[in-house]
Order: structure tokens, then sequence, then C-alpha cells
């Protein structure tokens, strides 16, 4: 379990970076304005998800998922995580989950962060 702890943190550590560079990347290509770094790593690290998970089931690399998956695809973007629930749920055809699941997910994320901001500003204010 340390072992694994370990892999995991050591990934989150690489993928954190990883997402700060691409952000800080995007930022001087694109300029302000416009989420652009967390949409690229949301788009990037969806696809690599599907990669590893592919890569995983037919090469026999599933003992490298807590480094590769949790650690860096989690550090570098948690959305990797949701796409990859979303369509196993669509591949069980379980339709109307996925698209509750997607729902719930995103508006409830986005009203819990607005919550947070209004929790946070009435308290350091």
């Amino acid at each position: 379990m340390i072992l694994t702890l370990a892999k995991v943190a050591l990934g989150g550590a690489l993928g954190a970076s990883a997402r700060y560079l691409t952000g800080a990347a995007m930022v001087r290509l694109m300029g302000h304005g416009f989420p652009y770094g967390t949409m690229t790593v949301n788009i990037v690290g969806s696809f690599l998800m599907g990669v590893f998970v592919v890569a995983a089931a037919e090469k026999g690399l599933t003992p490298l998922s807590p480094f590769v998956m949790t650690g860096i695809l989690g550090g570098f973007t948690t959305f990797s995580a949701f796409s990859l629930d979303t369509v196993a749920l669509i591949e069980r055809g379980q339709t109307g989950a996925a698209l509750l699941y997607v729902g719930l997910s995103v508006a409830l994320s986005v009203g819990a962060l607005v919550a947070g901001m209004t929790a946070a500003r009435g308290l350091f204010a």
C-alpha cells in the first residue's frame, strides 16, 4: 500500500507540474480571457486516459495504473477520470445514467464552486 501511494504521489507531482507548464504555455500562446490551459489539459488528459486504458488492457500494463491514471493523469486533470467514467457507463449500456452523471457532475461541481466562493467571501471579507 505504501509503495502504491508513493507511485500515486510521484505521478501526481509530475502531472500537476505538467498541468502548470501547459497552462503557462497556453497563456503565452493564446493570451488571457479564455481558459485555454484548462481546456487543453482536459482534452489532452482525456485522450491520454483513453490511450492508457486500452494499452493497459491489451499490453498488461494495469500495474502501472496507480502511477499513470491516478497519479500523472489525475494530477494533470481529473477530467480524464470523469470522461472515462462516462464512457464506461455508456459502454455498459447505461446511457441514461451517463447523461445523468455528466449533468449532475457539471451542474453540482459548478454550484459547489460558487457555494465555496460565496462562503469564503463571507468568511474572509
